[in-house]
């Protein structure tokens, strides 16, 4: 898949020597939905920034498209709709005036049919007369979504966007991310929203202190680092674990009444059926059984706690 941002070898250091980016090297491919997480401070929004032409990176280059963000800034940044964490509106403009005016801003002829378009997908339309101070929380952001769309991006950057906003709402947006994914626009988020990454993106970046540790596609990340846990509720209670159970990961719970087993994804039929014939041989019995397995916030915790 073609790439429509190449990061290269980018590093930002602010003058009182706190280094934000430490050599980022990252491809977005287009058309895909790519999740950045990372804990506060880790440098999403440097980033983000960086790659909009709004902070000037200390090293490296930002291509979009194959125009640089720096030599060709306007170019570049025609093609960004970027969203911001911050709740910044013109508090005494009408919803329709500053969607509007932003789409001027980038040089865009008048276009009512798009803004209404946009206002629609985003429930606004009936206050697309309404003063930004009168809007909720929740509908002002909507606003920052519909300014960002309003000339037309093909990549869309959306930095924390469901912030503060109700679960209808944030299930609202995510089928709007879907519509526009479908409508070839390419989309990088930051959440702290875990369920949120794992509901909607194609792949997954996990940054910590301005240094990417992580790029897969999020398939590929919950099945290579994902564990799946086999829980038994056993018929009679046991004090320990046998000891010709020791190969297995196992561990006694709620007073000795379950044996939870925690396995890797991969060859899961093989060793399960290994551990119910020791059962077997070990005269434990159980009662019921059930699995679960590890989320994707499991994953991004344990990474966090690997590299730290």
């Amino acid at each position: 898949m073609q790439n429509v941002i190449t990061i290269s070898n980018l590093s930002k250091t602010y003058a009182s020597g706190f280094q934000a980016l430490k050599q980022i090297n990252l491809d977005i491919r287009r058309g895909e939905i790519f999740a950045l997480l990372g804990p506060n401070g880790a440098g999403k929004t440097t980033l983000i920034s960086t790659i909009c032409g709004i902070v000037k990176p200390s090293a490296g280059s930002v291509l979009i498209d194959g125009h640089d963000i720096a030599r060709d800034y306007r170019t570049a940044r025609s093609l960004i709709g970027l969203v911001p964490q911050e709740l910044t509106t013109d508090a005494f403009e009408t919803v329709w005036a500053t969607v509007s005016f932003s789409r001027g801003l980038f040089g865009k002829a008048k276009n009512p049919a798009h803004i209404e378009k946009v206002l629609r997908a985003l429930s606004l339309w009936d206050k697309k007369d309404n003063k930004l101070i009168t809007l909720s929380g929740g509908m002002k952001r909507r606003v920052l979504i519909a300014k960002a769309l309003s000339h037309e991006p093909t990549i869309l950057f959306l930095d924390e966007p469901t912030a503060g906003v109700d679960v209808e709402l944030r299930q609202d947006m995510w089928k709007l991310v879907r519509t526009l994914q479908e409508s070839g626009v390419t989309i990088i988020l930051t959440t702290h929203y875990i369920e949120e990454a794992e509901e909607m993106a194609d792949r997954i970046g996990v940054i910590r202190k301005g240094e990417i540790i992580l790029v897969d596609d999020k398939m590929a990340l919950m099945q290579k680092l994902g564990k799946k846990q086999l829980t038994l509720q056993l018929e009679t209670p046991l004090e320990a674990i046998p000891g010709g159970l020791n190969g297995y990961q196992l561990e006694l719970a709620n007073d000795g009444n379950e044996l939870t087993y925690t396995y890797d994804t991969q060859g899961e039929r093989v060793s399960i059926l290994a551990l119910m014939q020791d059962l077997n041989t070990a005269g434990i019995r159980f009662k019921d059984l059930h699995t679960t397995q590890s989320s994707l916030e499991d994953i991004f915790v344990s990474l966090l706690k690997e590299k730290a």
